[in-house]
């Protein structure tokens, strides 16, 4: 059952009381981000090649470097300017779908969005007379 589902069920048994809705979630996203570990490890040499430093593990091993391809984060950044991260990863390198990685870590830092908003207005009730 997915949060719409919910949602729809919810609604139906006439629950009314203060709660947080998928709509509410996905309405404090202000932007999204992706990139694999390879991404940031690539990001990460430039950087410190641009710096003037010397880079770690120059010759970086083919296989190690595939195997941080396989590793997708998202980044949330919340209209509050709070971020929130989600990570997928792939066991099989031949299962990766670039695709399928997003739509996973994605979701991963959204549940994790609905952690702190059911925190804040739990706060938000109990801080109201």
């Amino acid at each position: 059952m997915n949060d719409q589902q919910i949602e729809q069920e919810i609604v139906q048994k006439g629950k009314t009381a203060p709660r947080v809705t998928p709509s509410h979630v996905e309405s404090i996203i202000t932007s999204e981000t992706y990139f694999t570990a390879a991404d940031g490890r690539s990001g990460a040499n430039i950087r410190i090649e641009s710096e003037g430093g010397e880079k770690v593990n120059q010759v970086q091993e083919l296989d190690d470097f595939n195997q941080l391809k396989l590793l997708t984060f998202c980044v949330l950044v919340l209209e509050n300017g709070f971020t929130v991260t989600g990570e997928s990863a792939c066991a099989s390198p031949e299962n990766f779908d670039a695709e399928i990685g997003r739509k996973i870590a994605r979701q991963n830092a959204v549940n994790k969005i609905w952690l702190l908003e059911g925190y804040l207005l739990k706060q938000k009730l109990y801080d109201e007379p």
